[in-house]
């Protein structure tokens, strides 16, 4: 066993509709910054949430009241390579927007292209199963889970997603899939509550301390769009990575966060948080009142839950977070 790793981990990275169009005008390295690769490319590990099929296939899951349906080429994938990502979450309410069969050409795509897949899959024994990635003698295991759409679930002999309804409570089979006992740390992660919100809901917050109870290393949320704060083992929202969103000049979808964690076997001893600002179909670091506005927004968000922010050379740090506390103590910061 090694005695850590660094991992990068994103929010949602939608590379269909305008970002879909931009690649048939771009290479796939111009989606990004030089200096939000360079930024990631110094993790072991990278993971984040791919919010839609990959695929040429499909036609639009037939819901009438459906608004948004993402599928990106099959040249995306190449966008995935350049930042280094070595797994994708499928488990979210964009991964059948083309159907079943764009379903598995993601899989099948991103598994050509050397990227793993967790929380879909062609049955629901295989969609729920997790992964373990290994890296210099570190292995962390990898649960994928969503609570919408029930009717994307993935069921005997029906490919679709890891459907968890976190509402009434969570149910045994992801705590069964977290008792690898050959796995140095657990990474579970959840799509999980509303868009749009500034905090994450009641029962977003009791799932995740479920999940740290029952043994989770690292919960890493994503789905509301935009970031929340920090408390104990749960980085509760990670927001947008890339996309071609309209902009809430309220709650600021258009800035957000990609975070550095360094991970140990009894949890993350280091966070980093590095400020991005999300152009059309473009992602680049933040700069000046954009970083402003982030690190106060970030900075208020974990303070509401107990958790003290430094900024340090650019980046927010939370050194030793709550995963140091007791029980009762990571009780007293949750809402």
């Amino acid at each position: 066993m090694s005695g850590g790793i660094r991992l990068a981990l994103a929010g949602d990275t939608m590379l269909g509709r305008g970002v879909a169009d931009a690649l048939s005008r771009e290479p796939p390295e111009a989606l990004f910054s030089d200096e939000v690769v360079d930024a990631l490319r110094g993790a072991d590990l990278f993971v984040l949430n791919l919010e839609c099929c990959v695929s040429d296939r499909g036609e639009r899951w037939p819901d009438p009241m459906k608004p948004f349906f993402f599928r990106a080429p099959p040249v995306a994938v190449d966008v995935l390579r350049h930042l280094g990502v070595d797994c994708v979450t499928l488990a979210n309410n964009h991964a059948l927007d083309c159907g079943r069969v764009a379903l598995l050409d993601t899989i099948d795509l991103l598994s050509a292209a050397g990227v793993e897949t967790v929380g879909a899959g062609p049955d629901v024994e295989q969609a729920r199963r997790p992964i373990i990635l290994e890296r210099n003698g570190f292995r962390l295991l990898i649960v994928g889970l969503t609570d919408h759409p029930v009717e994307y679930r993935a069921d005997v002999g029906v490919p679709g997603v890891a459907y968890a309804d976190l509402r009434s409570g969570i149910p045994d089979w992801v705590f069964d899939s977290m008792t690898e006992e050959n796995a140095d740390a657990i990474l579970v992660t959840p799509h999980w509550g509303p868009n749009m919100t500034r905090r994450p809901v009641p029962h977003v917050v009791r799932a995740g301390a479920a999940l740290v109870e029952r043994g989770a290393t690292l919960v890493a949320g994503h789905s509301a769009h935009v970031f929340h704060g920090v408390s104990a083992q749960v980085l509760y929202d990670m927001g947008d990575f890339i996309d071609d969103y309209a902009v809430d000049p309220r709650l600021r979808n258009d800035l957000g966060l990609v975070f550095l964690v360094d991970l140990t076997p009894r949890g993350p001893v280091r966070i980093e948080a590095i400020p991005l600002a999300l152009d059309f179909c473009h992602t680049r670091l933040a700069r000046g009142e954009e970083t402003q506005w982030i690190g106060q927004r970030f900075v208020s968000a974990c303070a509401e839950l107990g958790t003290r922010v430094q900024a340090v050379d650019g980046r927010l740090v939370i050194e030793r977070p709550l995963s140091e506390l007791s029980a009762s103590d990571r009780e007293s910061h949750l809402p």
